[in-house]
C-alpha cells in the first residue's frame, strides 16, 4: 500500500515511506554531562533538519517514534518534560508545516496525553491537513500490537487489504539509530516487507547525509518480495 503523496507535486509518483526509531537522545546527553532533557531537546532539532530535508530526497511519507507506550515507565520528570516539548514543537513548527506543505498527524493512544498536548496536535493537524508534499506522522504513545488489535476491532471483516488501509502506508525503509537492532514495538505491520538500516549514529548527530545515505543504500538492495529478479533467475538457470 504506497502512500498518495507525491514528492515533487506529480501527480501519480509515489515517494518512499521512510520510517525513523529515533534513538539515543539520552545517552548522547549523558555522554556530554548534560541532563537527559537536553538531549531530547536537541532529537527535535534533527527532526527539523530530517523532516526539511525529506522531500528532496524523495520521500512522501515520513514516520517518527518520538514516544512509545512503554516510555510511560520513564521518571515522570522525564516524561513531564518530553509532554512540554512536544507542545513547543507543535507551537513552533506549525507554521513551517503549512508554509513548506507538510502534513502533521499523530498516531497511537491520546486519552494518556495532557488535553494541552491533545489540543495541539488536533489544531496541527486541522490547520496542516492540505499539505502535500510530506506526510510527517509522529508516534506518540505508540504500541505496534495496540494499533493493529484497534483496527482489528474496527472492521467487520478482517483482510489483509483492509487492515493495511486502517494501520497506513507500507514502511519502505525502516532506520534505528544508536545501534540499537530491533522493532520495539514499532510499525510491525507496515514494516513485513523493509528493509532496514541501522546506524550508530545518536539521533542528535544523524545528518542529512546520514539520511541520504541510508536512502542510497536502500536504492542499491535487490527487493524480490519472495520472488526471483531476472538477474538472480539468469544465475541459477
Amino acid at each position: 500500500m504506497r502512500s498518495t503523496f507525491d514528492t515533487k507535486g506529480d501527480p501519480g509518483e509515489a515517494g518512499l515511506h521512510v520510517a525513523i526509531i529515533m534513538d539515543g537522545n539520552g545517552r548522547w546527553a549523558n555522554a556530554r554531562g548534560l541532563p537527559r532533557i537536553a538531549g531530547h531537546r536537541a532529537g527535535a532539532d534533527s527532526v527539523r533538519r530530517t523532516v526539511e530535508a525529506a522531500p528532496s530526497l524523495g520521500i512522501s511519507v515520513l514516520t517518527l517514534y518520538a514516544f512509545s507506550a512503554d516510555n510511560w515507565r520513564r521518571p515522570a520528570r522525564e516524561v513531564s518534560g518530553l509532554m512540554k516539548l512536544f507542545a513547543r514543537y507543535l507551537v513552533q513548527e506549525r507554521e513551517r508545516c503549512i508554509a513548506n506543505g507538510v502534513r502533521l498527524q499523530a498516531i497511537g493512544r491520546r486519552d494518556r496525553l495532557p488535553a494541552s498536548v491533545v489540543k495541539l496536535l488536533e489544531e496541527t493537524e486541522q490547520k496542516t491537513v492540505g499539505g502535500r508534499k510530506l506526510h510527517l506522522r509522529l508516534a506518540i504513545d505508540y504500541s505496534s500490537r495496540r494499533a493493529i488489535l484497534d483496527a482489528a476491532r474496527s472492521l467487520k471483516m478482517v483482510t489483509e487489504e483492509s487492515l493495511s488501509r486502517v494501520i497506513g502506508p507500507d514502511v519502505d525503509l525502516l532506520i534505528r539509530t544508536s545501534g540499537e537492532q530491533r522493532l520495539s514495538d514499532f510499525l510491525l505491520w507496515e514494516c513485513a516487507y523493509a528493509e532496514m538500516v541501522f546506524t550508530r549514529r545518536m539521533w542528535p548527530e544523524f545528518s542529512i547525509e546520514d539520511l541520504s545515505g541510508a536512502i542510497d543504500e536502500f536504492r542499491r538492495r535487490d527487493r524480490r518480495f519472495g520472488a526471483i529478479t531476472p538477474m538472480n533467475e539468469a544465475r541459477t538457470a
